[in-house]
């Protein structure tokens, strides 16, 4: 294939696989890890604000405001799936239509999600069950994190589109810098400015337009064919249509997923309100324990996204037979990334969740360490049902991975809550769902991408060859 960009690209279709999946995936991996250090740092700054609840506050927000996003933001993994497909293709004018389509689209899902999370933050907050010091300050800090949210959109689908062409150090970098940034931000607005939930909601909405000016001066200055010219962002119908199409699925996955632990959300404020009535012990434990889990889960992501890319490269150049090994070397790495993780995170589990708990709350600590027991120690079982719906992706089957995960994970969840929960309303039991439905999630995928890829080998024999 003529050469497109610069050496920084990588060539995915020839040459060992495992070497180039874990060099795609590390760069991705420490940009995520270090995403993660700025969001724990967000939450450990806000801490020192001295306001309580503050932690706990941040943590009600994550699945709330993820719910909102996901819908939006999933159509980044639709612009990672078709911009990837295009390259394989060797189609430089369907590449540069896809990137230029999915940059407006994200602005205008932005603005649209920023609309939306403003107005219907407090009403899901406090049907979650927040209330009183905690519910005013979450809403505080998702209105201030939505308004920013056009910034977030735009960032992640540049990002998405670097990463389509085999780049994830440019990122690794832009963000490395605008993360210190972040966190610079926090601590002049909390220490200096004495400000709480809303100074580092603040910071993150400063930092995730940096993103976008850095990131949209490294896509003008592009020689290849993800370049950015800003007199051809318009729609392009097909392009829309294939981003819709591969990219609609993950939102709504990503939707409902957040749907689901929203409700598990819910069950653990209640647990809190009636173990502790007027504190936020039990919140304020899940929330730290949540946000350290958070470092395992971006690691073994970066893997999944190698395994969206890879399998979309190989599926645009039809090289089937060649998918075999993309999956070997995805399962293989993202296996040793999960199993490093659990490691670390189960050995220095005191020192780090001292962090966030720095008054010696035990109900707080005892909560934090159920979720670690009960979660960590399973965690491959995420990462293999990750990749295996990052493979599904790849393949064109978007949808097909939505079901199943939704199925496996979603349904399951609720079926747990509502069925299974009430004979043993224990904590420890809330945490059981997910290992049980991460394993049988990740067995279906790859059960069903071993199916279709066979199906493509016999459709497409010339492609079923390396």
């Amino acid at each position: 294939m003529k050469s497109f960009a610069k050496s920084r690209d990588m060539n995915m279709l020839e040459g060992p696989l495992l070497g180039k999946v874990f060099l795609f995936a590390l760069p991705l991996m420490l940009t995520n890890l270090l995403q993660m250090l700025y969001s724990a740092a967000d939450m450990i700054i806000a801490g020192m604000s001295g306001v309580e609840g503050a932690i706990g506050s941040i943590g009600t927000c994550g699945a709330m405001i993820n719910f909102i996003l996901n819908i939006f933001s999933g159509f980044a993994i639709g612009t990672n799936v078709v911009v990837a497909r295009n390259i394989g293709r060797a189609d430089r004018e369907a590449t540069s239509a896809s990137v230029h389509t999915s940059l407006v689209m994200a602005a205008l899902f932005g603005a649209i999600c920023a609309g939306v999370g403003l107005l219907v933050n407090r009403p899901i907050l406090k049907l979650l069950g927040d209330e009183g010091h905690v519910l005013e300050l979450a809403t505080l800090y998702t209105c201030i994190y939505f308004a920013g949210a056009p910034f977030l959109a735009v960032s992640n689908y540049m990002i998405a589109i670097l990463r389509a062409k085999g780049d994830t150090r440019t990122p690794l970098f832009i963000l490395t810098g605008t993360g210190l940034l972040n966190v610079c931000m926090n601590l002049f607005f909390v220490l200096v400015l004495h400000r709480s939930v809303d100074g580092v909601a603040y910071a993150t909405v400063i930092a995730n337009a940096a993103n976008v000016i850095l990131l949209g001066i490294v896509l003008m200055r592009d020689p290849g064919w993800c370049r950015l010219e800003l007199k051809k962002l318009r729609i392009d119908r097909g392009a829309m249509k294939e981003i819709i199409r591969d990219g609609l699925p993950a939102g709504v996955q990503g939707m409902l997923f957040s749907l689901s632990n929203m409700l598990i959300q819910s069950t653990i404020i209640g647990l809190n309100n009636a173990a502790c009535p007027g504190g936020s012990s039990i919140i304020d434990g899940n929330a730290a324990a949540t946000n350290l889990e958070g470092f395992a889960y971006v690691a073994t992501n970066s893997v999944y996204q190698a395994s969206v890319t890879f399998t979309s490269q190989h599926h645009g150049a039809r090289m089937y037979q060649r998918i075999g090994a993309v999956m070997r070397s995805c399962y293989f790495v993202t296996a040793m990334v999960a199993f490093a993780a659990s490691v670390i995170l189960l050995t220095f589990r005191h020192p780090l969740l001292g962090l966030y708990i720095q008054n010696g709350d035990e109900m707080a600590l005892e909560t934090a360490y159920t979720r670690f027991y009960v979660m960590i120690a399973p965690y491959f079982t995420l990462a293999f049902m990750e990749v295996g719906s990052g493979v599904l992706r790849g393949l064109g089957k978007s949808t097909l991975s939505t079901v199943i995960s939704l199925i496996g994970s979603c349904v399951f969840r609720l079926f747990w809550i509502y069925v299974i929960f009430p004979l043993v309303p224990q904590l420890w039991m809330v945490y059981l769902s997910y290992p049980i439905s991460w394993a049988l999630t990740a067995a279906t995928h790859f059960t069903v991408s071993m199916i279709v890829r066979r199906r493509y080998m016999r459709m497409f024999p010339e492609g079923a060859e390396d």
